[in-house]
């Protein structure tokens, strides 16, 4: 029902306006955005418009180092549709020359969150103290959900110049990409938005210490602890997911974009050693490494690699829909088929595979040798965000492909 009122209210954005409505266009520079999430919170980020020789928009998004390019655009008097690449979800409104209201819309999960942009404002969030005697850089030992049955672990990792801090938590799962904010005094604010998921973080810090609210858009919320641990590590993610008992060889069967019924079991594949990627188009983190899967496979040809997607799409026609744009976007050369659509539930996932001990993350990587035998299988992703860690995810994945390559 919810979905229903945001398709609507798209359409109403679009034919409440007229036709022949003058509007003098958005502002070039920066802006800031603020998401109404819950709590009375406001989850910023920043965006800077441009506009090209023939007149046409593009934006960009930033979160520390991150810059999201955003060339879909469309525009009609004075209403406004703005999507991020691959992801489906998009920023809706009406705008005059220096502001923009309106909605950012996931469809697939029938989520709604109302937001607010205004021109000529650089800075993400407004310190209240212009001077702070503390300084969170370095690693935490955090907890997400402490002392309760989801409670799960995280490695923060922050850099702080001035008041200004940049980083991320890492997770067993993957990490939480680009955050970016500022330490006010004892008040550590960070967030991130990149289309698909919008992040804050509030916490009350000490020298030592670190306690706050974590929240996802408007429909989520859970508490964190954290301690400085400068030797703290996350357990081994070529341990956490494994074939059960009794099963050497992943096999599947689903279809590609045509679909064409693909398997491990057909003449493409034998003899070859195949990187199987458990992903979604919906997930950042499955967008990191398939960006770095496409960059691999330029300079390595004799490997094959099978995206395997469990979409959240409610129906095949918009999944098959979104691994396309996906593979369009990103200029994916390897196939991506539908394993499932209509929900991303790890379970249902580990039904569709079930030599496997679990489905615990998007993405997670599975090497196969030339006789078809899996010889490791790496949860999650360290993407961009973390820095040494995705350097040496790089490492060990080129070691590994080239000692099964010479095998």
């Amino acid at each position: 029902m919810r979905i229903g009122v945001a398709v609507l209210a798209v359409l109403m954005l679009f034919i409440g306006c007229k036709e022949d409505k003058q509007n003098e266009g958005l502002s070039e520079g920066l802006w800031v955005v603020e998401l109404e999430i819950m709590d009375n919170q406001v989850l910023p980020f920043n965006l800077k418009v441009n506009k090209n020789d023939n007149g046409d928009y593009a934006m960009q998004i930033f979160n520390a180092e991150e810059v999201i390019n955003v060339d879909e655009i469309e525009i009609k008097g004075d209403s406004i549709v703005m999507r991020t690449p691959v992801f489906e979800g998009y920023l809706a409104g009406t705008f005059t020359k220096n502001s923009i209201e309106g909605k950012f819309i996931k469809e697939s999960l029938d989520r709604i969150v109302p937001f607010k942009a205004v021109q000529g404002k650089a800075e993400r969030f407004t310190a209240k103290n212009d001077n702070t005697n503390k300084n969170v850089s370095g690693i935490w030992e955090t907890y997400f959900s402490p002392n309760v049955e989801e409670e799960y672990v995280a490695k923060g990792i922050f850099l702080q110049e001035d008041n200004r801090v940049t980083g991320t938590f890492r997770t067993t799962t993957g990490d939480y990409r680009y955050l970016d904010g500022i330490l006010d005094g004892d008040s550590l604010k960070l967030s991130a938005f990149d289309g698909a998921h919008a992040f804050l973080f509030n916490a009350k810090i000490t020298d030592s210490t670190m306690n706050g609210i974590f929240y996802s858009g408007n429909h989520f919320k859970e508490p964190f602890v954290a301690t400085r641990n400068d030797g703290f590590e996350l357990p081994d993610p070529d341990l956490l997911t494994f074939l059960n008992k009794g099963y050497d060889k992943l096999a599947f069967t689903f279809p590609d974009l045509e679909g064409k019924m693909v398997s491990l079991d057909d003449e493409k594949y034998k003899d070859k050693v195949v990187v199987i990627q458990l992903m979604g188009t919906w997930c950042p983190n499955c967008l990191d490494e398939t960006k770095f899967l496409v960059e691999y496979l330029k300079e390595h040809k004799d490997i094959e690699v099978i995206g395997l997607a469990f979409e959240s799409a409610k129906t095949k026609e918009l999944a098959i829909k979104g691994i396309k744009r996906l593979k369009e976007r990103v200029g994916v050369t390897y196939p991506i088929l539908l394993a499932q659509y209509g929900t991303y539930d790890k379970q249902k996932a580990q039904e569709k595979l079930p030599m496997l001990n679990h489905v615990l993350s998007y993405p997670t990587t599975i090497f196969i040798d030339k006789k078809g035998n899996v010889r490791k299988i790496h949860t999650g992703f360290n993407g961009p965000a973390t820095g040494e860690k995705y350097e040496e995810f790089k490492t060990h994945f080129s070691t590994m492909i080239d000692e099964l390559s010479n095998e």
